[in-house]
């Protein structure tokens, strides 16, 4: 019977959270997971289910117009469903010690948590600064930029927080703008299901290297200057998983596209490449470097995507090139390197069960247990 401090998660989809969920009710913890992701689902990724509760009823008509009609007035659908979900959670919140929750989507039921129970608001962020990504977004004819809405909800939930819960170093440095929110701040990376993406057989090596993708075709992804890099190097062959976004994807005979697969068909993905890039001009923390990581693939990936904050060990860091975002040259010349590296040698070392151990989702529950608990002023 868990005897910790009682935590309320809420979210909308997956996302990380449900890892978090999982992982905490293993470390005894007393969890409600508040998510619109059906009980079946959440089940299969590990969640007991006393931990779950469904908001779906709640926001289904609203959530198949964004996911099949998603052209159909995306800011008021986006309103609607964050309506919808707060409301849903107020209605169905259990008592609490500590209210965890996704930035930009949960004010007024955090608000509720507060009030009913005393609890600690912790605010999920897993990009930048909600101005710093609009800055960065600004500078990208085309891309999709937050809405009005958004970035008010977000600046409210950063003062309304206890603990503003950001996933790397490179995001933490985006709130130097913000002095109050950045107190706030507590670092800590996303970890990866070593069951789902076990680590790979080393390929021989290859003067045709195949580079994955996996993630929106989009512009803020840096796909313009992920296509220039391949196109550049007649060597390299590109590998796309996902969707396809605000950018339109290469008709070219090095660039192949497979359609958004379950996370769980992702090391049959992996298994076709040689090494993995990521040219993000903002992100978070991409959870798909740590897969590619712990698959074993060598990376590539911008100083925007959170890759330097997965370099738990000296292998780690042999393993992952961190090159600067929004530099094409710098990206060409990285892809290059790798190229060369993966023709001729040496070869990458292998990861040691230390190494793939430190990318686990147990070890980031751990962490983020031991900062609710400071939070609450509990020992750790």
């Amino acid at each position: 019977m868990a005897t910790g401090p009682r935590i309320a998660l809420a979210t909308a989809g997956r996302f990380h959270v449900l890892d978090l969920a999982r992982e905490l009710c293993q470390l005894g913890e007393d969890v409600h997971f508040y998510s619109y992701v059906p009980k079946s689902r959440a089940l299969r990724y590990g969640l007991p289910a006393h931990a779950h509760v469904g908001l779906l009823s709640s926001v289904w008509p609203w959530f198949g117009l964004q996911r099949f009609v998603p052209k159909f007035a995306p800011q008021r659908v986006d309103a609607a469903i964050w309506a919808g979900l707060n409301r849903a959670v107020i209605r169905k919140l259990q008592p609490c010690d500590v209210f965890v929750c996704m930035s930009g989507i949960y004010l007024e039921a955090a608000a509720e948590a507060r009030r009913r129970y005393g609890a600690r608001i912790v605010l999920i962020r897993g990009s930048k600064h909600i101005l710093a990504q609009d800055e960065i977004l600004a500078r990208t004819p085309g891309a999709e930029r937050p809405s009005a809405l958004a970035i008010e909800r977000e600046l409210a939930g950063y003062q309304l927080a206890d603990r503003i819960a950001v996933p790397s170093r490179h995001v933490a440095r985006s709130f130097d703008r913000d002095p109050t929110a950045a107190a706030k701040l507590m670092v800590n990376p996303y970890g990866v299901d070593l069951r789902l993406f076990p680590q790979l057989p080393q390929r021989p090596r290859t003067p045709s290297p195949t580079l994955v993708f996996a993630g929106i075709w989009c512009l803020r992804k840096g796909c313009d200057l992920l296509e220039a890099a391949i196109r550049a190097d007649e060597r390299l062959q590109l590998l796309h998983v996902g969707t396809l976004g605000d950018y339109p994807f290469p008709n070219h005979p090095r660039f192949r596209h497979v359609p958004k697969v379950d996370q769980r068909e992702l090391t049959t993905i992996y298994a076709q490449a040689d090494a993995f890039v990521q040219p993000s001009r903002e992100e978070g923390l991409s959870n798909v470097i740590t897969q590619a990581v712990a698959s074993g693939l060598p990376v590539l990936c911008t100083d925007a995507t959170g890759g330097e904050d997965l370099m738990h060990t000296p292998t780690l860091h042999e393993r992952i090139a961190v090159i600067p975002a929004e530099d094409g040259d710098a990206l060409a010349a990285g892809l290059s390197a790798l190229a060369d590296r993966l023709a001729r040698g040496p070869d990458f070392p292998p990861l040691t069960e230390e190494d793939r151990q430190a990318l686990t989702w147990t070890a980031f529950a751990r962490r983020y247990s031991a900062n609710l608990r400071r939070l609450l002023g509990l020992s750790v």
